[in-house]
C-alpha cells in the first residue's frame, strides 16, 4: 500500500505564509484533483455500470464511511431525493458512530470491523444492493469489514479511496482509486482527498439517476418542489419544454404536483 495521503506536504512553513499565499497554494493543489480523477474514469464507469444494473433490478445504493468520508456519503445520498424525486431509501449514507458522528467525532468508531455490516442490516440489506466504501486512506477497518461481509453475501461492492493498492480496494469488486498525493496540510484528507471523493460521488449519483430516467434532456423533472425557488424553477422548465405561458405552467404544476407530470399532461393535451 502506497500511503501518499499521509506524506509530508509539498509546502513548508505554512504558519509563515500570508493569507494570499495560503489561498494560492491551496488552489494550486486543488487544480490537481480533476486531473487525478480523469485517470480513474474507467474505474468510475465500471462501478456506475454495475450499480445501474443492480438498481434496475430493485437494488439500492449504500455508502459507508467514517469521519469526512462518511459525511460526504451522507451528503450525496441526502441530496438525491430532493434533486431527482427518488425515495429516501434508494441511496443511503451510513457513517461510523451513527448519526451523532455527522457533527461530532465518535472516538474509535472507525476501528470496529464488525459494525458496518450490523449497521447495514438495520436496512435489511440484500443481494440486490450495492455497497460503496468511502475512505481516503483505503484502510479504515469499519469500511473494510463492511465490504468484506457484503462480498460474502454476494453484493456488488465498490470504493472510493485516495491511495493505491489498499486493503479496501482489494475488498471491492469495483474499486475507484483517485491518487491525489500529499495534502497542503500534512495528512489533512478533508482537503484534496475529500474534494476528490465529493466529485466522484457527484459523478456516481448523477450518472446513475440519469441512467434510471430521472432526468429529461438536461432538466430535473422529478425534483421535489420544497420551496418557492424550486417551484419557480419548475415553472420555467415546463415553459421551456412545452412553450406554454407562465400562468398555465404554474396552474399545471399546482394541479399535478410535479414537473414531469405537468409536461406529460401538456403533451397529451396538445394532441
Amino acid at each position: 500500500m502506497m500511503n501518499t495521503t499521509e506524506k509530508e506536504s509539498n509546502y513548508r512553513n505554512l504558519d509563515k505564509m500570508s493569507v494570499g499565499e495560503v489561498l494560492l497554494n491551496i488552489n494550486n493543489e486543488d487544480r490537481t484533483v480533476a486531473v487525478a480523477i480523469e485517470k480513474s474514469m474507467p474505474q468510475i464507469e465500471r462501478l456506475i455500470t454495475a450499480t445501474v444494473a443492480s438498481m434496475k433490478a430493485g437494488g439500492r445504493l449504500f455508502y459507508i464511511g467514517a469521519g469526512t468520508s462518511g459525511r460526504l456519503g451522507i451528503l450525496d445520498a441526502s441530496e438525491c431525493p430532493p434533486t431527482f424525486g427518488v425515495p429516501y431509501d434508494w441511496i443511503i449514507g451510513i457513517i461510523a458512530g451513527g448519526d451523532k458522528a455527522i457533527r461530532k467525532a465518535v472516538e474509535f468508531a472507525e476501528d470496529d470491523e464488525e459494525q458496518a455490516w450490523l449497521d447495514l442490516q438495520d436496512y435489511h440489506i440484500n443481494s440486490k444492493d450495492v455497497v460503496v466504501g468511502i475512505a481516503a486512506s483505503g484502510s479504515t477497518p469499519y469500511v473494510c469489514g463492511g465490504l468484506r461481509a457484503a462480498n460474502e453475501m454476494g453484493l456488488v461492492t465498490g470504493c472510493v479511496v485516495c491511495n493505491a493498492d489498499t486493503p479496501i480496494a482489494s475488498e471491492s469488486k469495483y474499486p475507484i482509486e483517485v491518487i491525489v498525493g500529499p495534502e497542503f496540510v500534512t495528512g489533512s484528507t478533508r482537503m484534496k482527498a475529500g474534494t476528490a471523493q465529493k466529485l466522484v460521488l457527484n459523478m456516481i449519483s448523477t450518472t446513475v439517476m440519469i441512467q434510471l430516467g430521472r432526468v429529461k434532456g438536461n432538466k430535473m423533472v422529478d425534483m421535489q418542489l420544497t420551496n418557492n425557488k424550486l417551484f419557480s424553477r419548475g415553472i420555467r422548465i415546463i415553459m421551456e419544454e412545452t412553450g406554454i405561458d407562465a400562468q398555465t405552467a404554474s396552474d399545471l404544476l399546482e394541479k399535478y404536483g410535479s414537473v414531469r407530470n405537468a409536461i406529460e399532461y401538456s403533451s397529451v393535451a396538445d394532441h
